[in-house]
């Protein structure tokens, strides 16, 4: 038998547990070390008041929502609790997470409490969008009025190539009115294929071989702003772990 000193168990523990040791950043206990409270101290509470959404439905879409816990954090967050049935049935926003790892999803789907304004459904968004559509063609909506999408372009990119991460964030565009992105810099590229090996598990496919590199946040800035019909209007400044938070607008 080999034995395995406890340090280097904790080490193999901390390995695990860590967002890069993850293949697709489906990893378990995500928001014990990045809680909610780091993006959503960036972002105003009125937020969908100041984008215009007023006494209509509203729907989020949250992309790659783990477990659930940003996605009803966020939506207490932007949502107050109606002072009257009145104001409840007069303004009406719900939100859709979906994540790869129907595991997590399982797990979000238990922590919600609002099950009437926020669903979880298991869904790889590089294969299919006939969900998403469903979805905004029974809250009668062409679009989403707001789309999350943190901090999970990474893994995207490196599953699918460059290909992949720029179908990611045209088809977010498509789709919405407003995208508030977080995307990973290079660093954590990196760091996400040094703990992968280190874990002696096989190597992303693309990480080598990927054109989009060094600032990827521009990069995504760069393809949302000249081929999917949108514009920068907002940074909300850099998260705890120096992760830009860009607004974007359909024109």
């Amino acid at each position: 038998m080999e034995w395995v000193s406890m340090a280097e168990h904790s080490d193999v523990v901390d390995e695990i547990n860590d967002p890069g040791a993850a293949p697709y950043g489906n990893f378990i206990n995500y928001y014990t070390f990045n809680p909610p409270e780091n993006r959503l101290s960036l972002i105003p509470p009125s937020l969908l008041e100041d984008l215009g959404c007023r006494d209509e439905t509203t729907l989020i879409l949250d992309v790659g929502c783990n477990s659930g816990e940003l996605s009803v954090a966020f939506y207490k967050h932007l949502v107050p609790e109606p002072a009257s049935e009145e104001e409840s049935d007069r303004r009406s926003v719900h939100l859709l997470g979906f994540d790869l790892d129907e595991t997590l999803v399982q797990r979000a789907q238990v922590i919600n409490r609002l099950h009437s304004r926020i669903t979880f459904i298991p869904l790889d968004i590089t294969e299919d969008t006939d969900q998403l559509r469903d979805y905004l063609s029974l809250h009668g909506c062409s679009h989403f009025h707001l789309c999350l999408c943190l901090a999970v372009t990474m893994w995207v990119h490196l599953n699918h190539g460059d290909s992949g991460l720029l179908q990611l964030l045209s088809r977010l565009a498509s789709m919405s009115q407003h995208l508030l992105l977080e995307a990973q810099p290079w660093k954590c590229y990196r760091s996400a294929a040094r703990r992968l090996r280190k874990l002696g598990r096989s190597d992303f496919d693309h990480f080598k071989t990927l054109k989009i590199r060094g600032d990827v946040t521009e990069h995504a800035r760069e393809h949302l702003e000249r081929h999917c019909g949108m514009e920068l209007i907002q940074s909300f400044g850099s998260t705890a772990w120096d992760r830009k938070l860009l607004l974007f607008r359909k024109r």
